[in-house]
């Protein structure tokens, strides 16, 4: 299936059903007056986060999101039927924009809903106007017409730790290894074409999610290789594990790899530059003892928060991943006093 991250959607909610104007017309009563019923609310259209998607693959192909009107009213007080709701289901971590750009919903819990559109109200009938000087009135209220607007859906991946670094530095081993993601491996770069996310279980039963993210290239936060559908995948990590091929292909040093990446994260914006990162020398079994801390040495002048880790034998893996485990428990802790702070703010 096709990864899909951006999608602009039509949506429309039903109108309104009209109000009945009906009288009474039964043998014996001859005056039965006013029994028209209310028409019924049009349909709204409603986006409900899972976590059980992730992607927006279902309204790239639909696109159209149309609810249904409500009924009109009819005689003897018998009220429309409300126009069916339409209930999409997206991954959390949807964005939803107006036509403008500006943002409308953050979908950020699964289970929560926003409404897209609101269904038109229905019009009374004509026993709801009638007066003790309007004993038989003649008319009724219309439905209204439901809301209507173009939406821009943008997806972006909710992982605790996203993995960064150049095509082929490892992250697809490390993932496949350290959670329960199975993404494609092979010997050749790119291999990633679209965020896969895993989760990571400990030994007490908790765990976190990770994001392997597509390898960045120089210019990404240009758009070079499609880098800014990438890089904003990057934005809700909580925590950055910059994987780095201790022997690349093309000869390319440790620094010049960590300068790459990191030129990139900082031009995108301070939402990616300014996290927690922590730099992870990969491949480590192909390296003799001596290589090793020779690069150790060089990484350790870049980040001092630096792991050797080999993701095809695991050497390494546990203690990255303790460490890993800890500092998510602690930015999490950190964001869940902020908000507690800010709501405090607010009701006081």
């Amino acid at each position: 299936m096709r990864f899909i991250d951006e999608v602009k959607i039509d949506v429309r909610a039903g109108n309104g059903g009209a109000g009945s104007r009906s009288f009474r017309r039964e043998k014996y009563i001859p005056k039965g007056g006013p029994d028209g019923g209310n028409g019924g609310r049009g349909g709204h259209v409603i986006l409900e986060a899972s976590r059980d998607k992730n992607t927006l693959q279902e309204l790239y192909l639909r696109k159209h999101l149309f609810a249904e009107h409500g009924k009109s009213g009819a005689g003897r007080k018998m009220h429309g039927r409300m126009g069916a709701d339409i209930v999409v289901q997206v991954p959390v971590g949807t964005v939803v924009k107006d036509e403008h750009g500006a943002q409308l919903f953050d979908l950020t819990e699964h289970g929560q809903k926003v409404t897209l559109a609101h269904g038109g109200e229905g019009g009374m009938g004509n026993i709801n106007f009638v007066s003790s000087t309007n004993r038989a009135p003649k008319y009724a209220q219309p439905g209204t017409e439901g809301e209507a607007s173009d939406c821009f859906l943008e997806l972006k991946s909710m992982a605790d730790v996203g993995l960064v670094g150049l095509p082929n530095a490892g992250k697809s081993t490390f993932i496949s290894r350290v959670s329960n993601a199975r993404p494609k491996i092979a010997d050749y770069p790119f291999t990633t074409l679209a965020p896969s996310l895993g989760q990571v279980f400990m030994d007490d039963g908790d765990g976190f999610v990770v994001a392997d993210i597509p390898g960045l290239i120089g210019g990404a936060h240009e758009g070079k290789g499609l880098g800014h559908r990438f890089l904003k995948h990057i934005e809700r990590t909580r925590v950055l594990l910059h994987l780095v091929d201790v022997l690349h292909p093309d000869g390319q040093s440790i620094t010049d790899q960590v300068h790459e990446i990191e030129s990139e994260l900082k031009g995108y914006g301070d939402s990616v530059w300014r996290k927690e990162r922590y730099l992870v020398l990969n491949k480590l079994d192909i390296l003799s003892a001596e290589d090793r801390q020779q690069a150790l040495a060089e990484a350790r002048q870049l980040n001092p928060d630096c792991y050797m880790i080999s993701a095809v034998t695991g050497e390494g893996v546990q203690v990255l991943l303790y460490d890993l485990y800890a500092t998510v428990k602690k930015v999490q802790a950190a964001v869940h006093a902020e908000s507690v702070g800010a709501l405090d703010e607010v009701s006081d």
